[in-house]
């Protein structure tokens, strides 16, 4: 159940003009002149900086397994005077923060909690025109699994990119106003908002292989995995993934960010072709042909759906009944708002002795996500899943 909390303001009376999450420029009177432009010097970039990271550490220490820490001071309510929250934009954060404490809730009745976290956040770049900075930033998070069931793999981790708008007010004190993610994938575990989905194939989808949905229940039929059987190495498919999850292998292109669609299942097939699916040369827009390089790549190497076209025909997957039925070097693909076009392909990299398949994937780049949190977060999608 959510938990609204008062916060206590934290603006102050210089920066009132500043509007619940909408930046206001000063209304001078006729013929005053306009006061100087506020100056971003190392010391304000750093406390932009601090700022992000007081905001993300909020989010991720919302899913921790902390009793007695519910009633605790938001890390944002330090921020005051010169550098600050703007009173809109931290109604969104204490949502946010709300939202997901609902889903740590539900995480836990699904069996899993985080007893740890740490976040931190590197300023990547900030530009300053007139009154408004735009400041780009990575955050990097680590979740320790709480030991529930006593399998559970050490940590899980991601890293996530984000634009933060920052407006000054006449008096030259900066508010934070918008926060967006700029990855081209999906959600990280503590956010908190709809995932951007990449634009739908045009095919007719009618004339090509199609996979079953997958059931997100437990627990599931048995259908064990024969990691030794059918040539592919599962080993090195999992080792490949957790190697390059968040420094990508230079050997290929990167579309993650700058509007290329997102870099999941190219990553993906990285990591298939690591453990021994060999290349079917051709031309790049047929579904039958797989192949990707450093300079050219099939569009089933690097598309969510052309990938589940190729994979089906060419009988290297079949697909399984359950999610939960998932096996290290198997594929997990999402529909996120189930219209029938694929969005996002992920790979498992570890599966734990009691079931629970932990998924590693690109955009947002993430290490062994388990896929009781993934549902979690889109308990209304569709899901796919294949065995390799």
């Amino acid at each position: 159940m959510s938990r609204t909390r008062r916060r206590a303001t934290i603006v102050t009376a210089a920066a009132a003009s500043v509007v619940a999450g909408v930046a206001l420029l000063p209304n001078w009177s006729a013929g005053a002149s306009a006061p100087a432009e506020p100056e971003v010097d190392a010391r304000t970039k750093a406390t932009f900086q601090r700022l992000a990271d007081a905001v993300f550490t909020d989010r991720t220490n919302a899913l921790v397994d902390k009793p007695g820490d519910n009633g605790k001071k938001p890390l944002i309510d330090g921020f005051s005077g010169e550098v600050a929250v703007s009173s809109g934009a931290a109604r969104t954060e204490d949502d946010a923060v709300d939202r997901l404490g609902d889903r740590k809730e539900g995480l836990a009745r699904l069996g899993e909690k985080y007893s740890a976290a740490n976040t931190s956040v590197t300023l990547d770049h900030t530009s300053v025109r007139g009154r408004k900075a735009v400041v780009k930033v990575t955050e990097t998070t680590t979740l320790t699994y709480e030991k529930v069931r006593g399998d559970e793999p050490r940590t899980t981790g991601f890293q996530a990119h984000h634009r933060l708008t920052f407006q000054a007010d006449r008096q030259g004190n900066w508010r934070l106003t918008d926060i967006r993610e700029t990855d081209d994938g999906y959600l990280a575990v503590n956010q908190t908002a709809k995932p951007k989905v990449a634009a739908a194939t045009k095919a007719k989808t009618d004339t090509m292989p199609s996979a079953p949905r997958a059931a997100i229940t437990r627990p599931a039929p048995s259908n064990p995995k024969n990691l030794t059987a059918g040539g592919y190495d599962y080993k090195a498919m999992a080792a490949y993934a957790e190697k390059y999850w968040t420094n990508y292998n230079p050997d290929y292109p990167d579309f993650n960010g700058q509007g290329a669609g997102g870099d999941c299942t190219n990553f993906v097939s990285q990591s298939l072709k690591a453990g021994g699916w060999k290349h079917v040369p051709g031309y790049v827009y047929d579904y039958t042909r797989w192949f990707g390089n450093a300079d050219i790549q099939s569009h089933s190497f690097v598309g969510v759906n052309e990938w589940s076209w190729f994979a089906l025909n060419s009988k290297r997957v079949t697909s399984l009944a359950n999610v939960y039925q998932m096996d290290v070097g198997d594929v997990l693909q999402i529909d996120f708002d189930k219209d029938g076009s694929k969005d996002h392909t992920m790979i498992v990299t570890y599966r734990s002795r009691q079931g629970v398949p932990y998924l590693t994937y690109h955009s947002t780049n993430t290490y062994r996500r388990s896929v009781a949190s993934i549902i979690a977060s889109y308990p209304n999608a569709a899901y796919y899943a294949y065995r390799t």
